[in-house]
C-alpha cells in the first residue's frame, strides 16, 4: 500500500497521477461498518481496474473545531494503527491528508473540485452519514451537485447489529463501560491499544503475578478501569494473560492509573519493548480487597477464568 501525506495546498506531483476509486471517510476504529464501505471501494476498483484510494486524515476534525479536551479527544485507531487495517484490507493507496483550519474550511465545491476531480476520481464511495465542511450543506445527498456529472458516487447505507446502528460513538461507549467484547463484536477484531513497557512498583512480583507496566499512547481511549482477559503482542508473538487497569486501592492511594498485564508462562525481561494489548473480555472491577492473601485468591481466579476464555479466541487477518 502506498502511502501519501498531504498538506493543503498540495502540489500536482504529490498526487497520484492515473484513475482511482475514492472511499471517503475518517474512520476511526475502522469498525465493520466502515469496513462495508472500503470494501465496497475495493471490489468497484478491481473490477474497473483501477488503483482504490481512501482519504483519511492525520487527526480528528475535533481537534481543530473544538477546544482539545484530553478526556474525550482520543482515538479507536491511532493513524499507524489505521494504516496496518487498511494495509490488511486491501487498499492501494493511503491518503492522508493534515485536517488544518485552512483545509477544513474550504468551500464544499472546492474541496470536490480540489480533493475529488483533482486526484483523478472516476467513482467516489461513502457512507451515507460522510460530510465535507458544513454538514447541513455538505453531505452525500448535495455531493451530486458539486460532482456536476464528473465522477459516479456509490453511497453505502449504515450497518446495524442488534437493532442499532454501528458506529464509533457506540462503540466508544461500550470501551468506556468496560463491554470490550460488545465493542470487539462491532469492530469485527480485537480492541487493542498500544504503548511501551516501563518500570511499576513491582507489587506484583511480591505476589506472585509480575506484570508489565504499559505507558499507553497518549492519544488512544483506553478501557474503564477494572480486570481483563487480554493477549499481549511483543516480539513479534501474541501471549495469553490479563490486565488490571486502575490504582491498585488494596496497597493505597496513588496519583494515577496503571495498565499492568501479567502474562501467562512468560518470564522475559521486556522492559522498553513497544507491545500492544487487545482486550477480549470484561472480568470484574477493581476491588480494594482485605489484605494480599485475599487479592493472591482472587487473583487465581481471575487467572482460571481468563485462560478459559482465551482458549476460544482466534485472531482474524486484522488482529494480527
Amino acid at each position: 500500500m502506498q502511502i501519501i501525506n498531504i498538506h493543503h495546498p498540495y502540489q500536482t506531483d504529490d498526487i497520484y497521477p492515473d484513475d482511482i476509486v475514492l472511499v471517503l471517510g475518517f474512520f476511526d476504529g475502522i469498525h465493520r461498518g466502515h469496513q462495508e464501505v472500503i470494501n465496497k471501494g475495493i471490489k468497484i476498483a478491481k473490477e474497473r481496474g483501477i488503483k482504490c484510494a481512501v482519504m483519511t486524515f492525520n487527526r480528528h476534525p475535533a481537534f481543530v473545531y473544538r477546544r482539545f479536551d484530553p478526556d474525550t479527544h482520543t482515538y479507536l485507531t491511532p493513524l499507524d494503527r489505521k494504516e496496518d487495517i487498511m494495509r490488511r484490507l486491501g487498499v492501494d493507496i493511503l491518503y492522508e491528508v493534515d485536517f488544518t483550519a485552512r483545509f477544513g474550511n474550504l468551500p464544499p465545491q472546492q474541496f470536490v473540485d480540489d480533493y475529488i476531480v483533482g486526484w483523478h476520481a472516476k467513482v467516489v464511495v461513502a457512507g451515507f452519514d460522510y460530510t465535507y465542511g458544513k454538514a447541513d450543506k455538505a453531505n452525500m445527498k448535495t455531493l451530486p451537485d458539486y460532482a456536476k456529472n464528473r465522477f459516479e458516487i456509490v453511497t453505502v447505507e449504515k450497518k446495524e447489529f442488534q437493532n442499532d446502528k454501528i458506529s464509533s460513538t457506540r462503540i466508544r461507549r461500550y470501551i468506556s463501560e468496560g463491554k470490550v467484547a460488545e465493542a470487539n463484536e462491532l469492530l469485527g477484531y480485537l480492541y487493542e491499544i498500544s504503548g511501551f513497557v516501563i518500570h511499576g512498583d513491582a507489587r506484583g512480583r511480591e505476589l506472585g503475578y509480575p506484570t508489565a507496566n504499559i505507558y499507553p499512547h497518549p492519544y488512544i481511549m483506553v478501557p474503564k478501569r477494572g480486570i481483563y482477559a487480554v493477549k499481549l503482542k511483543v516480539n513479534n508473538e501474541w501471549i495469553d494473560g490479563m490486565a488490571s487497569i486502575g490504582y491498585n486501592p488494596t496497597f493505597g492511594h496513588r496519583p494515577s492509573y496503571s495498565i499492568e498485564v501479567h502474562l501467562f508462562n512468560f518470564k522475559e525481561d521486556i522492559y522498553g519493548e513497544d507491545v500492544r494489548v487487545k482486550w477480549v473480555d470484561y472480568l470484574r472491577d477493581e476491588i480494594k480487597f482485605n489484605s494480599a492473601d485475599e487479592l493472591i485468591q482472587r487473583l487465581e481466579q481471575d487467572e482460571l477464568e481468563s485462560k478459559e476464555i482465551l482458549s476460544n479466541v482466534t485472531l482474524n487477518k486484522l488482529d494480527y
